[in-house]
């Protein structure tokens, strides 16, 4: 048993298909295993065997014989693969727990109080430069990033950054309340 192992070891390190296969049918259910008990799920489980296989297969130098067996070696890699996929999974939580609570209150939600300061936002926006007001609009009304809105556009992000700037500082000039003049 010994020297199968250690003519696998050697076939795994020269990366031949036989290696990977023989090595996959004698590790496989122990490779799952380890993978199914970080992660507590099977399909996750059969992806990240997968994927630590085909990282190995892609990396030549990946292991070598004289580090140590095989066995541990597939064990130890199936595992911090694990890891990264579990790390990975709770950072995608994460990131969309903080994006629904930031996510942008629906107009519908608001209570329209003065029909003549939206009309007067109206107006002002109407009046901007075309590039100036399809980017705020897709910004602002359409929920997107300054990098979406630059993709949509096919323009640099920089300009759609300076043309949102631009906007946003002329309708702050148009909406700001008139000068109070005394009596």
């Amino acid at each position: 048993m010994a020297q199968t192992d250690a003519l696998l070891a050697e076939d795994f390190a020269a990366r031949t298909r036989d290696g990977f296969a023989r090595a996959y049918r004698q590790y496989g259910r122990l490779l799952y295993t380890v993978a199914r008990n970080v992660l507590g799920e099977g399909t996750a489980a059969e992806d990240c065997v997968h994927e630590t296989l085909l990282r190995l297969w892609q990396s030549p130098s990946a292991y070598r014989p004289e580090r140590g067996a095989l066995r541990a070696f597939l064990v130890s890699c199936v595992r911090n693969e694990a890891m990264t996929m579990l790390r990975r999974a709770g950072r995608r939580v994460a990131r969309e727990e903080r994006a629904e609570r930031l996510a942008p209150v629906r107009a519908a939600t608001f209570e329209v109080i003065d029909h003549v300061e939206v009309e007067r936002l109206r107006t002002a926006v109407a009046g901007l430069p075309d590039d100036q007001r399809v980017a705020l609009e897709l910004a602002y009304f359409g929920n997107r990033t300054h990098v979406q809105v630059a993709s949509d556009l096919g323009v640099p992000l920089g300009t759609i950054k300076s043309r949102i700037a631009a906007a946003m500082r002329r309708l702050a000039t148009e909406l700001a309340p008139p000068a109070v003049r005394p009596i």
